[in-house]
């Protein structure tokens, strides 16, 4: 009795890689249905808008796409495809939305210098040396500019009364843990030690080229600006009442408390925190919630569905 095997692809029967195009359409359409009365609400506010404070609010959000691919390249010495390099970036913003925050952008941008035929080791090492200078930049241009504008927040506003000490024993105890586990686990210990040694070599060899280095901290900085240029354009579109500087510092500050949260490209936590600023800078609170709806329409969900199209044409071309 002989067996009749099925063909490989039968009728109902779909390809992996479809499926990996698909699913991030799926996904967009499952985030706007949990968040329609945002969107609805966030259209309303656009309409009443001036039109070209939104255009420059659009021209800034474009650009952070520039600014990260220019960042991506200065973290790696070996030159990846510009054109791909660009495309990547945008469609992980759209995974950075969709999974936890920074978790989908960083698989994208793996798998994208994997098929470059950069080895893991050191695309590890590149990501990381592109999160820390992001993060040194943010910090750093927050820093700055709070020195040179220390009226632009009521700080104690941004706290709930009494969350500051239980927010130190949460990070103290995360600090404590990890310490304990390196000490501890001795696999551990060696994987970690191994990807420092990567990660130093590789960012020595890219500061030994001033190309490298410039774009790597030229990105690092213009990103979070663009994006604070963003805000403040949308800020200027509604009518805000605060000056534009002091609505930078306020987002900075938003963005930075918010990278502890780890939701879906902050969804949810960034729309609170900018609010939470944006009153802190002396904005009202309805309008302080409108500037940040429109700014998130914009900067989110305009862009969603054209990035999740761009990822899934990027999945089916073999390019991530």
């Amino acid at each position: 009795m002989t067996v009749e095997r099925l063909p490989q692809s039968f009728p109902g029967r779909l390809p992996v890689r479809q499926i990996l195009c698909l699913l991030p359409l799926a996904l967009v359409v499952v985030v706007a249905v949990q968040h329609r009365s945002v969107l609805v609400e966030g259209f309303g506010q656009l309409a009443s808008a001036k039109w070209p404070w939104l255009l420059t609010a659009v021209a800034a959000t474009c650009l952070t796409w520039v600014a990260a691919a220019v960042t991506r390249q200065g973290a790696l010495v070996q030159r990846l495809p510009r054109r791909r390099l660009l495309a990547t970036q945008f469609a992980a913003g759209a995974a950075n939305h969709l999974l936890p925050t920074g978790l989908g952008a960083s698989a994208v941008n793996l798998r994208f210098m994997t098929v470059c035929g950069v080895p893991l080791a050191r695309s590890s090492s590149a990501l990381a040396l592109y999160l820390l200078a992001e993060s040194v930049a943010r910090v750093g241009l927050l820093l700055a500019l709070l020195i040179a504008f220390p009226d632009a927040l009521r700080v104690g506003g941004l706290l709930p009364d009494g969350a500051v000490g239980p927010l130190l024993l949460a990070v103290g105890g995360a600090v404590l843990l990890a310490v304990v586990v390196l000490l501890l686990v001795r696999r551990v210990r060696t994987a970690v030690s191994s990807f420092l040694r990567t990660a130093l070599g590789e960012a020595r060899s890219v500061h030994t080229r001033p190309v490298r280095a410039l774009a790597l901290w030229g990105g690092s900085f213009s990103f979070p600006v663009f994006q604070a240029a963003g805000l403040a354009a949308v800020g200027q579109a509604l009518g805000l009442p605060v000056p534009p500087l002091h609505i930078a510092v306020a987002y900075l500050a938003a963005t930075v408390a918010v990278a502890l949260v780890p939701t879906p490209g902050g969804i949810g936590s960034v729309e609170a925190a900018l609010i939470i600023a944006l009153v802190a800078a002396g904005g009202p609170a309805a309008a302080a919630t409108g500037v940040v709806l429109a700014y998130r329409i914009i900067t989110v969900w305009l862009p969603l569905l054209p990035g999740a199209l761009t990822l899934g044409a990027l999945v089916r071309l073999k390019m991530i």
